[in-house]
């Protein structure tokens, strides 16, 4: 009985109750990282912002939040689609909707065209053109070269970056129509990030990594030592890439101070991870794991802390 009852869950995946269906749709759609490319655009929308608010302006932000939201959700979706087969290799991957036969490979490719279409009509048409071109390059080089180059070389994690620290550019071309050098700081610091937030987290998973087949550094790094120099070279040229909108005169001092508290703070955590790693690797593989652990969770401290002492200097 419990085999038919699985083989009709696998023909009839909608059989099952509706908020488990909707709760498969919105894990497609990555609501972390939309999240935070919605939280970045917007923030950065705010900056970019010159003059009075006015309803406009609102309605304005309005679109740029639900245009980016599509888009990151089209592209988490596709992304998905695309690596169903990698992902049921994959312990931490393993149960999402498709690798578990929740839903149909066809419904998730037609639900990721979907949002990503009208993401980027929302973009374009209620927006402006620059911003909607901003999303195309943001969904494209994260399909087409960020998701392939994982299973070919580990220069796949930087390619990544590009698409993800678009999002910035994307609120500030919304509010001024135009691409800035402030706004490329934004998109620099948002790059850097990245890295040693992916890199701690792929650290974690290597072998889940490893069994997909995917060349990431973390994979093909076997002692650990270029990890822990890309992390720490990161995290420290984020440092003053981050104290840049304070001489740039787009923040003050007070900006300045807790940027450059947050960012030795962010540093120190990637020490404890290059330290750890050199002394305990080879007899204890849990503490260097434990230190990536506390990389990766200062890294989502990290990166709000800063955008809201740059909104908060703002206001």
């Amino acid at each position: 009985m419990n085999g038919d009852a699985e083989v009709l869950q696998q023909a009839f995946p909608y059989s099952r109750p509706a908020w488990k269906v909707a709760a498969d749709f919105i894990e497609l759609m990555k609501p972390e990282l939309t999240s935070l490319s919605v939280l970045t655009a917007v923030c950065s929308f705010y900056l970019g912002h010159t003059g009075q608010w006015n309803v406009g302006e609102l309605w304005l932000l309005s679109h740029l939040a639900l245009g980016t939201t599509l888009v990151g959700g089209g592209a988490g979706t596709l992304n998905q689609y695309l690596e169903r087969n990698y992902d049921s290799l994959m312990k931490r991957t393993e149960r999402r909707p498709l690798p578990s036969g929740h839903l149909l490979p066809g419904t998730v490719l037609l639900f990721g065209i979907f949002l990503s279409s009208i993401g980027l009509l929302e973009l374009t048409f209620f927006v402006n053109v620059l911003t909607g071109f901003l999303g195309v390059v943001t969904l494209t080089t994260y399909l087409f070269l960020y998701t392939p180059l994982k299973r070919i070389s580990p220069v796949a994690t930087t390619i990544g970056g590009i698409p993800g620290a678009l999002p910035p550019l994307m609120g500030w071309a919304a509010a001024r129509n135009e691409i800035t050098f402030a706004a490329m700081v934004l998109f620099a610091i948002l790059f850097f990030w990245q890295m040693p937030h992916f890199f701690s987290l792929a650290w974690l998973y290597r072998k889940d990594y490893a069994r997909a087949g995917y060349k990431l550094l973390t994979v093909v790094d076997r002692n650990g030592a270029r990890t822990s120099r890309h992390i720490l070279g990161n995290c420290a040229a984020l440092i003053p890439l981050s104290l840049v909108p304070s001489v740039i005169g787009m923040t003050s001092i007070s900006y300045f101070i807790g940027a450059l508290v947050a960012g030795i703070g962010f540093l120190f955590f990637g020490i404890m991870f290059a330290v750890t790693f050199a002394a305990d690797q080879e007899e204890n593989p849990a503490k260097t794991n434990q230190s990536a652990r506390r990389l990766f969770f200062a890294s989502l401290v990290y990166l709000p802390v800063l955008f809201f002492l740059m909104v908060i200097d703002k206001v």
